[in-house]
């Protein structure tokens, strides 16, 4: 059983699977960064100075030793606009990696356009027949 999963460790995909979820998490804490620090902070300016951070519904006041209980909706529209970024982000990201592809496979297009040979065998010897005819 150890023997499969260092085989399965090994492989490339796992590897790369690793690497990739690495990437993204460092990724997502730039993209949290920009949208905590910079993003909601503009926006916030632009709406006349809030800062959603603080935007919360108390639902009860701390009383004594008990914290107080909000629903902080500030939070969650901070969340949405990092989505809506690493979203488009991903996107452009995609679309760019699509264009590179197609820059560097026309070659190959080409080449899978062409038919077979028997095909192209069978269609002389049907030009040849018409020929004849």
């Amino acid at each position: 059983m150890i023997k499969e999963f260092k085989e399965f460790v090994a492989k490339g995909n796992v590897v790369d699977m690793s690497v990739g979820l690495v990437m993204g998490l460092a990724f997502k804490a730039i993209v949290d960064s920009f949208v905590a620090d910079v993003l909601t902070p503009l926006i916030g300016l632009i709406l006349g100075g809030l800062d959603f951070s603080n935007m919360k519904f108390v639902l009860r006041a701390a009383e004594g030793d008990a914290g107080e209980l909000a629903i902080t909706y500030g939070n969650l529209i901070q969340v949405i606009i990092s989505f809506i970024l690493v979203a488009f982000f991903l996107f452009l990201l995609v679309k760019a990696v699509k264009k590179m592809r197609a820059r560097s496979a026309p070659g190959e297009a080409e080449e899978a356009e062409e038919p077979a040979a028997d095909v192209v065998l069978l269609t002389e010897i049907r030009d040849l027949l018409k020929e004849k005819e």
